[in-house]
């Protein structure tokens, strides 16, 4: 699924943003990123181990928590870094009295627009 990187809400499975939300780990790694960070700062600054950190982060960006982006270094080692891709989570029910969930998004730059188009791209390769 290819999705809209203008839009500033959609709807994300449902399952998998409790399941991240509900976990202590990865609501520790969402109040810690107040910007971009590697997965090894996360793991440092949140005291926790790196293979959970990978996992969590996994998570947090399947449920389109997290936003994960290549950073670009001049040694030619990059590195992905990640950030929150949320400004509010709601959770609702729909006409049909079905649990839904809506995510907020923050307004993104032209770079960030093209970052998430080309990462979207690469996915469906």
């Amino acid at each position: 699924m290819v999705r809209d990187p203008l839009a500033t809400e959609d709807s994300p499975e449902l399952q998998p943003v409790l399941d991240a939300l509900d976990d202590p780990e990865c609501r520790r790694i969402v109040r810690q990123l107040d910007e971009p960070m590697t997965a090894s700062e996360i793991s440092t600054q949140c005291d926790i181990p790196t293979s959970t950190t990978y996992r969590k982060l996994e998570r947090l960006t399947d449920a389109s928590i997290l936003s994960e982006k290549t950073a670009i270094r001049t040694d030619g080692h990059h590195t992905s870094e990640y950030s929150l891709a949320f400004e509010e989570v709601s959770v609702f029910l729909d006409e049909g009295r079905q649990f839904e969930v809506s995510i907020s998004r923050p307004t993104q730059s032209a770079e960030e627009q093209l970052a998430g188009l080309w990462a979207e791209v690469r996915k469906e390769t």
